[in-house]
């Protein structure tokens, strides 16, 4: 195999021998559980991505800001250690290099080399205003600046919003919020909480 798309392409052809009906099961199952935790960037669809990770954690070891974390035996032995993304405490700081994706050999994540530019969509990130500071009375702006994608998190006088059809996920305005309990959540795209790291 030349390279991650070999692989990857590899590894799809034989789930599919599993047999279209099995495998759509098999799929829906896989996609369905994994709407409990949040991978890394350019994560392939999580049958595959099982299919393909080795849980040799160079991805987690290539992190340079520690988001990324091996899920816990309580979340399944299908999935114990392999990776996932601690949005709750931290953000993906999105890194140019994408070191955690150059990390993994096997390809369980591997950009798109036809869209080599194009950013991962990781979660889904709203902003609770009941917990904003600014919606409440005092100003705050511990959020302003925290975001990379321009126009995403938006400024209406000191209150803050985001704008959904640009934001990719990332959470670093809710690592950078001061508010207790924090004004953005994170959830899967799948529209289930992500677990925090033990």
């Amino acid at each position: 195999m030349n390279g991650p798309t070999d692989r990857r392409a590899f590894f799809r052809r034989g789930v599919e021998r599993l047999g279209k009906g099995l495998t759509k099961e098999a799929m829906r199952r896989a996609e369905q559980r994994a709407s409990r935790w949040i991978r890394p960037p350019f994560a392939a669809p999580e049958l595959e991505f099982l299919v393909a990770c080795t849980r040799c954690a160079a991805c987690i070891e290539a992190c340079p800001h520690d988001v990324i974390f091996p899920l816990p035996a309580r979340c399944g032995a299908t999935v114990v250690g392999t990776p996932a993304l601690d949005l709750n405490h931290r953000g993906c700081h999105l890194c140019p290099d994408w070191p955690c994706v150059a990390a993994c050999e096997p390809a369980a994540l591997c950009r798109p080399p036809e869209e080599p530019e194009a950013l991962p969509r990781l979660a889904s990130v709203s902003l609770e205003s009941r917990y904003c500071l600014p919606y409440q009375g005092p100003e705050c702006g511990a959020c302003a600046g925290s975001c990379p994608l321009p126009d995403t998190l938006r400024w209406e006088g000191t209150r803050p919003s985001i704008d959904a059809a640009s934001c990719v996920g990332c959470a670093l305005c809710r690592e950078a919020c001061i508010a207790d309990p924090r004004a953005f959540s994170v959830a899967a795209l799948r529209d289930q909480p992500a677990p925090a790291e033990d």
